[in-house]
């Protein structure tokens, strides 16, 4: 065993313990953000703004988070990713205890950095892995989400109990555990991932081809200077990681409105909601290792095919069809499983160690900006014709990604 492959090791352990503690800390604050912003303002809209914000508050961290790990690795870029959230979660907790729905919704805006930070780990555990490993090493990253995704919801209420024996509001004291959490994982950051999995990659690259490297500075190019030198796999790549999560939060977003139709009662909602994330981490090594066995577009076809058929499935259900809900949300976890893992590794493969953190960032920023919008256009589809015409669109809409795919895969 090499030496890059022990550090490969260390930095995976590394790794998987911050994403169980990044994924508890967002879980646990996303719980109550909507009932906390809807109570505070007595409107559900505002509710589904705090959600949005925190989505785009990822999307804006996204960038700068690329420039800072370009310019310093990838340690300083979580740092401060984690940093600003647990910031952004206490501010939202002042909000609930001012009472001021205008607060938490800006301070989610922070929050959001923090899912920023989570999302970059997978690509943190591609800068050391061999390229026969590479999809695996990053699907290890997204399934150790599913323990804080499963975890952190259930942490929410013991926290507001906490918060009530203290004389603080209910709402504030997931947030003020969110908090906690994220400075947690930052702490654990700092201590243990040494060295920088990307300033190693970085040195390895420069031996075998200088020229990425100038006087022994790394060439860091702005995301967008970046996306005009990008090759058609890689531009497959980012579409595809947008396409997929687009689909997975519009379709998700609305399935408990159309549930709620029916009279569905939360607990049967929550078990549909449930099944679906557990379907978008669990099956996440199954891809990483179909990803490296047979190839990276094939499984992007997998995946969008995957998404077709969820939407087929979900869309074709009446409200009060649980079961044939809980089946299609599984299976759209599954296909945004499967293109988030084959697409991120076919995304880092296809550009240079020093433009790696510049295409992440701009993959992640396109990816959450996609899926604001996806969460909005589902509404409005919704709302102007039924849930079963949004199955139709998202169907339609993956289907040429299945076909570029194939065609790709079959070349």
């Amino acid at each position: 065993m090499t030496t890059v492959d022990v550090v490969q090791r260390k930095v995976l352990r590394v790794l998987a313990g911050t994403q169980v503690l990044g994924s508890a800390g967002v879980t646990i604050g996303l719980t109550v953000s909507a009932l906390a912003a809807a109570s505070l303002s007595g409107s559900d809209t505002v509710g589904g703004v705090a959600q949005t914000s925190a989505v785009l508050g990822s999307a804006l961290f996204a960038l700068p988070a690329a420039r800072l790990a370009a310019r310093s690795g990838r340690r300083p870029a979580l740092i401060a990713g984690y940093g600003i959230g647990a910031l952004g979660a206490v501010c939202a907790a002042i909000g609930v205890i001012t009472e001021s729905w205008q607060v938490v919704v800006a301070a989610l805006l922070l929050f959001g950095a923090a899912g920023a930070a989570n999302l970059s780990t997978r690509y943190a555990a591609a800068d050391l892995a061999d390229p026969s490993r590479r999809a695996r090493s990053m699907a290890l990253v997204v399934w150790m989400a599913t323990v804080g995704a499963v975890a952190g919801p259930n942490l929410a209420e013991p926290a507001g109990k906490v918060a009530r024996a203290l004389d603080l509001p209910v709402n504030a004291g997931p947030f003020l555990l969110s908090a906690v959490v994220f400075a947690a994982a930052g702490v654990f950051v700092l201590a243990l991932l040494r060295p920088d999995p990307l300033t190693i990659a970085r040195s390895r690259a420069a031996v075998v081809t200088p020229a990425h490297c100038a006087g022994g500075v790394a060439d860091t190019r702005g995301s967008w200077q970046v996306w005009r030198s990008l090759s058609g796999q890689a531009r497959l790549a980012l579409s595809a990681i947008a396409l997929c999560h687009t689909a997975m939060v519009g379709l998700m977003s609305m399935t408990p409105v159309h549930m709620n139709h029916a009279g569905s009662s939360l607990s049967v909602v929550g078990i549909v909601i449930s099944l679906h994330v557990a379907g978008m981490y669990i099956a996440s090594p199954v891809f990483g290792w179909l990803a490296d066995r047979v190839g990276r577009v094939p499984v992007l076809a997998i995946g969008s095919a995957l998404v077709v058929a969820a939407a087929a499935i979900a869309g074709m259900a009446e409200s009060h069809d649980a079961p044939q809900l809980a089946i299609g949300l599984t299976v759209l976890g599954f296909g945004w499983s499967a293109g988030l893992v084959s697409g991120s590794a076919l995304l880092t493969e296809s550009v240079s160690p020093d433009d790696r953190p510049a295409a992440q960032g701009l993959s992640d920023l396109l990816m959450n900006v996609a899926g604001a919008a996806g969460g909005i256009a589902a509404g409005v589809v919704v709302a102007t014709w039924s849930f079963a015409a949004l199955g139709l669109v998202v169907g339609v809409t993956a289907l040429p990604l299945l076909v570029v795919c194939l065609f790709a895969a079959l070349r």
